[in-house]
């Protein structure tokens, strides 16, 4: 259990593995999916094509947008295009980055789905069966144009009778599904080397700006994470704080139910935002003026606060009564 625990809690720190994890799980779907599709070719002239390109390349569009949906990133980086400029200077490097990291991993399931239904040759046969040349197959020259059309397209029905047991229809259903298999372990074996060329040909590049922009494409994510949640931690305690106050107003339920606690802890987390019209001005201020880069600032202010702020030993005779007094003697 702490084992499934500490993967369950890394997944839960690393955006980069979820993101992994969902494109892996769409992968998955997209074959089980597949494999549970009753495929049934209209077997019809007009239809054919329709159908069976739409099976090949309708869902994988679906897929792609799920991808697009389930990771979080492509709203991060949205955000960071969209934005005003501000107090902050967008990179165009960092957001082509984050472009291309989304395309990929939401590409993922789509190639997935085209290789498996090409491999596996229904969608092409149903599509392009009426295409075929009948001249190359020798069971269709005594018929009409009209019945070799027709004969063509119930190529991809084994159980119609007039078509059933024919020797050119498994020809023709042999000769596509080859064609549909070629297809499928090309583009598959493009995808292989297209994957192994950029993971080999990477160290050919300039290696400081790809650490840049993967850097800076990470800070961009933790730090809209971490204002979301500060976020709901300051609505938190804005909704405890009104709370409080509507309890304190009410005498006669404040002393049947105390709640207590220390206003300078309630005080120093709200962090002197305390109304409606305050928040709204904080969350426009974010949006259109995000502060630049730069926290050497906001750290010499606080080391300038810790040095004018007293000890708090110091403050009072008490405090100061529980530490001796050393005297030479």
């Amino acid at each position: 259990m702490d084992r499934f625990r500490m993967i369950f809690q890394y997944f839960q720190s690393n955006s980069e593995s979820v993101m992994n994890g969902i494109c892996g799980l769409l992968a998955l779907a997209s074959i089980k999916i597949y494999t549970c599709f009753d495929f049934s070719c209209p077997c019809l002239h007009q239809y054919n094509m329709a159908y069976g390109l739409g099976i090949l390349f309708v869902p994988p569009v679906a897929f792609f947008l799920c991808g697009l949906i389930l990771n979080r990133q492509s709203l991060v980086m949205l955000d960071e295009w969209r934005r005003p400029q501000g107090r902050r200077r967008k990179d165009p490097a960092v957001i082509r980055y984050m472009c291309s990291s989304i395309m990929q991993r939401a590409m993922v399931a789509p190639a997935v789905w085209i290789v498996v239904a090409l491999l596996d040759g229904k969608c092409l046969i149903c599509a392009f069966s009426s295409s075929v040349d009948p001249e190359k197959f020798p069971g269709f020259t005594n018929a009409t144009a009209e019945q070799v059309q027709e004969l063509l397209a119930k190529v991809p029905c084994k159980e119609d009778e007039l078509v059933g047991s024919s020797m050119s229809r498994r020809a023709v259903s042999r000769y596509l599904r080859c064609w549909s298999q070629a297809l499928g372990w090309s583009i598959l074996l493009m995808l292989i080397i297209a994957a192994f060329l950029a993971r080999w040909l990477r160290p050919c590049f300039n290696q400081a700006a790809l650490l840049q922009t993967r850097h800076w494409s990470n800070y961009i994510d933790i730090e809209q994470k971490i204002f979301e949640e500060t976020c709901c931690e300051h609505s938190r305690l804005f909704a405890h704080k009104c709370i409080l106050h509507f309890f304190e107003s009410m005498r006669e339920e404040i002393r049947q139910h105390s709640f207590d606690l220390p206003k300078e802890e309630e005080e120093d987390l709200l962090q002197g935002i305390t109304h409606q019209d305050q928040v709204n001005k904080l969350l426009k201020t974010w949006y259109y003026e995000k502060p630049p880069l730069d926290v050497s600032q906001a750290t010499q202010r606080h080391h300038l606060g810790r040095e004018r702020s007293p000890p708090p030993w110091t403050g009072s005779p008490h405090a100061q009564s529980k530490f001796p007094q050393h005297t030479n003697v």
